[in-house]
């Protein structure tokens, strides 16, 4: 099981989005980050699959507007320390 910091995963969502991890805080909203458009949701969504066997709903997708709320769905399936 994988188990990450804060500072991880927000350089994990970093990574994905290719933007530099120090312009990212929990508070960052979906539309500040460019690839963050929805193909970038759907590739969110696949990597939380494959990297984490996170498995998203459509219905969780309207609730994911932030690095925060990333983060919250990591800790609620016990990957965040």
């Amino acid at each position: 099981m994988v188990h990450m910091t804060q500072r991880e995963v927000v350089e994990w969502i970093a990574n994905l989005f290719e933007v530099p991890p120090q312009q990212l805080t929990p508070d960052t909203l979906r539309g500040d980050i460019p690839a963050w458009d929805s193909l970038g949701t759907l590739t969110l969504m696949a990597s939380l699959d494959s990297d984490f066997d996170i498995v998203l709903s459509d219905d969780d997708l309207p609730n994911i507007r932030s690095v925060g709320d990333v983060l919250d769905i990591m800790r609620r399936n016990g990957k965040l320390t």
